[in-house]
């Protein structure tokens, strides 16, 4: 019985902090955009897709991480953009979609929005920053463990205040 209450102990106070553990607050491209335009943050844009494992690998160990969930919050304005998905976006006042979307593909491989293309992804995971006027300061290509990420998202910061 004693075996059985800590076990049920652990896992209550496993979900409780992860409950707790900060969260990266996402937002849509038109979101951050406009964000951004207010309060000069730049906005890290995460380009990916459903079939990319290291883009699942950057999203539940580095995006997850307390410390980079909490700087991309306080700092930049982020955004979750499905490279290949049917979704409407608004970017720098151009409307973006992606006419070769197949339904039958949305789990596999698809055509790549015109988003992704006018941005030069060519690769996924391809983390793109971008100013508050719409213009991309840098690019990321392939996956970063959370003490890289840090590095990049501090560095971005450090130059934007020079």
């Amino acid at each position: 019985m004693k075996h059985v209450l800590s076990i049920l102990l652990i896992a209550f106070v496993t979900i409780q902090v992860s409950a707790q553990a900060p969260k990266v607050k996402w937002k849509t491209v038109e979101e951050a955009q406009a964000a951004s335009k207010k309060d000069g943050k730049p906005i890290l844009l995460d380009a990916h897709t459903v079939w990319c494992g290291p883009c699942k690998l950057l999203t539940k160990v580095t995006f997850a991480d307390s410390t980079v969930a909490s700087y991309l919050n306080e700092n930049f304005h982020a955004v979750k953009f499905n490279a290949e998905g049917n979704e409407e976006i608004k970017f720098n006042s151009v409307t973006y979609k992606n006419p070769g979307y197949k339904p039958e593909n949305k789990n596999k491989r698809n055509s790549q929005h015109e988003l992704a293309r006018k941005l030069e992804v060519r690769a996924y995971p391809t983390v793109l920053f971008i100013d508050n006027k719409g213009s991309v300061i840098k690019t990321e290509l392939g996956y970063r463990n959370p003490d890289q990420m840090m590095e990049v998202l501090t560095k971005i910061i450090e130059k934007g205040k020079k």
